[in-house]
């Protein structure tokens, strides 16, 4: 009965003792942003933005640097039949599934420096942290870097095993198709069933990242709560009117398409900001036919996107907009048609589990924080479906991305990568 004794006092000391050196414990400021200046090297233009493209020479030159720092941070690193790149640490207790944490390196063409590479060096980091302060976790830490997100989630998809022969022959901005990008990288195409990971395979999944907007700056918040992915729907609108010459045919006897238009973007606008929430309408492509000066269009093909992280939302959202179509088809005699696009994504909403637990690291490092969507996709919108997933903003200036314009301060990065460490070290205990 003494030994028990002894052994739970000692269990406890030693669990305070971990408990008190994982709160002081703190990410390597100069170190993460000199590795982010480091890897801005590889597909850097002139422009100083990024052609870090997926498949692109730039993109395989990378990957040695972002290996040894991997290593550096004492992960054992292999990459998969898809090309990601997985490093991993042991943890405690062998037979529980892996903390992932991670992100993407690939850019868009002359894009920024922090989209994707942020998430990927913040997560190296933290191992980094662990690994120095002789940390051991309960569960394995694996660190991701996922193939082409840019190009579609490709790396990420792969792992759920949605990565369909239609889209392995779809090109890339490399010129490659994805099947032939994924073999330019050392993987193997077809043997992608091997990289497929299910349900429970996967402890948790979580996602530092640039915000790609300015609430966060404009608000003066230091840390974004991610509540989850936006789900987006498309529409191809057609309008049908009447091409008549434009000098001959009096204002009041007009069939005029692109009128039409005019008045459907504005009532677009005008049912979006009618409801409270977060939710955007689009209309970001028109083409107006015939397209001559002295001609009225006699029909206009237009887009429409709607985004919101309710699905149910989105839905009310289109049977307003259709129902303000159906008076401007009676009002200007035109006739408007909404094609839904195969292309659209549900919302991946994030679990709430791992929003308190940001939350509450970010409190715990005295930072400011706000719940809020994401607007644009990223990986962790894949990994919600198989696993608790959870995602960190930070502030971008001027809410500017995908450009050589996109920026973070250091501050907000040492910020950022502080909450995800304490966020591992949260989700480690309570999962």
């Amino acid at each position: 009965m003494k030994y028990v004794f002894v052994v739970a006092l000692v269990g406890m000391a030693l669990t305070s003792l971990w408990a008190q050196e994982s709160v002081e414990l703190r990410v390597d400021g100069d170190r993460l942003n000199r590795r982010l200046a480091e890897l801005a090297q590889y597909g850097k233009n002139a422009q100083g933005g990024m052609d870090r493209f997926a498949f692109s020479e730039a993109d395989l030159e990378s990957r040695p640097y972002l290996r040894k720092a991997m290593e550096e941070a004492g992960l054992e690193v292999h990459s998969d039949e898809a090309g990601n790149m997985i490093g991993r640490r042991s943890g405690r207790n062998s037979d529980l599934a892996p903390i992932l944490i991670g992100s993407h390196s690939d850019s868009v063409p002359d894009g920024g420096v922090f989209d994707g590479a942020l998430g990927v060096l913040s997560a190296i980091e933290c191992a980094q942290v662990l690994y120095e302060n002789r940390v051991t976790t309960l569960h394995p830490i694996e660190v991701v870097i996922f193939t082409d997100e840019e190009g579609g989630l490709v790396g990420s998809k792969a792992m759920l095993g949605e990565l369909s022969e239609e889209a392995l022959r779809e090109v890339s901005h490399s010129g490659k198709t994805i099947s032939e990008g994924i073999s330019f990288l050392g993987g193997n195409p077809g043997l992608l069933e091997n990289v497929v990971r299910k349900e429970g395979d996967v402890a948790a999944f979580l996602e530092i990242h640039i915000e790609q907007g300015k609430i966060l700056e404009t608000e003066k918040v230091e840390i974004g709560v991610v509540e989850g992915i936006v789900g987006i729907k498309w529409w191809d609108v057609t309008i049908e009117g009447s091409a008549n010459h434009a000098g001959t045919t009096p204002m009041n006897m007009r069939r005029d398409a692109l009128l039409s238009a005019a008045h459907l973007v504005i009532a677009v606008n005008r049912v979006v900001t009618s409801m409270p929430g977060s939710q955007v309408g689009t209309v970001g492509e028109i083409r107006a036919e015939p397209g001559a000066p002295n001609v009225i269009p006699g029909r206009v093909e237009m887009s429409l996107e709607l985004r919101d992280l309710s699905e149910s939302k989105v839905a009310d959202l289109f049977d307003l907009i259709a129902s303000e179509a159906v008076a401007i088809e009676k009002k200007l005699g035109t006739k408007i048609t909404f094609d839904r696009s195969d292309t659209s994504s549900t919302p991946a909403l994030t679990d709430p589990r791992l929003r308190e637990a940001i939350a509450k690291s970010a409190e715990k490092l005295g930072l400011s924080y706000k719940l809020m969507p994401s607007g644009a996709g990223h990986d962790a919108q894949a990994m919600a479906e198989i696993a608790p997933t959870g995602m960190i903003f930070i502030p971008s200036v001027d809410g500017i991305s995908h450009s050589p314009k996109e920026y973070s301060s250091p501050g907000d990065i040492v910020n950022g990568a502080n909450v995800l460490l304490h966020t591992i070290l949260e989700i480690d205990r309570g999962l």
